[in-house]
């Protein structure tokens, strides 16, 4: 079991997306405390399934997931318009991307544009596909969750506050005001 609320919500929208399987859209999640749900809005918390193990509730977080991010919108752009009603506590994201290992940074070639870089690192022989859940809160926590697609387990996932630390930023840019 997760230690943080925050790092089982991660793991949680984690599994969910594993189970729609992989090269699927992002998806963003508003994050709401789970007990505050209960009590404000106990239809829709009995809609989402939310048992009634007051314990639990007590210190965790329900991610509900947002309409679908417009296509062809670049995901920076889609973030700067995102505004949070002050009942949600944080946000996650899941997105898929390819990675190259830290080793070839080096071979990287200079002057390209975002879409012959994309191009490049798709037909690199190292790439890794991966997907990553990244969640913020309001008081600047983090986590984040990444799943490489050749070791797509459960138990292969890798959590951490600073993993993602890019995103993490784009998304802690939509709660200021």
């Amino acid at each position: 079991m997760a230690a943080s609320p925050l790092t089982r919500a991660v793991l949680e929208i984690d599994e969910y997306a594993s189970t729609l399987g992989w090269d699927q859209p992002a998806r963003l999640f508003a994050l709401v405390d789970t007990a505050r749900l209960r009590t404000q809005e106990p239809g829709l918390a009995a809609q989402l399934g939310l048992d009634d193990d007051a314990s639990q509730a007590a210190s965790s977080y329900t991610p509900i997931e947002q309409e679908e991010l417009p296509p062809g919108t670049a995901l920076d752009k889609f973030l700067g318009t995102i505004a949070w009603p002050q009942a949600v506590v944080g946000c996650a994201l899941t997105v898929e991307r390819l990675m190259l290992p830290p080793s070839a940074e080096g071979s990287v070639p200079h002057g390209m544009s975002d879409k012959q870089l994309a191009a490049w690192v798709a037909k690199h022989p190292d790439r890794q596909e991966v997907r990553m859940t990244v969640a913020v809160l309001r008081d600047g926590a983090r986590e984040s969750a990444v799943r490489l697609r050749e070791k797509d387990s459960p138990t292969e996932v890798l959590t951490g506050a600073d993993l993602v630390p890019g995103l993490a930023e784009a998304l802690a840019a939509t709660f200021e005001d």
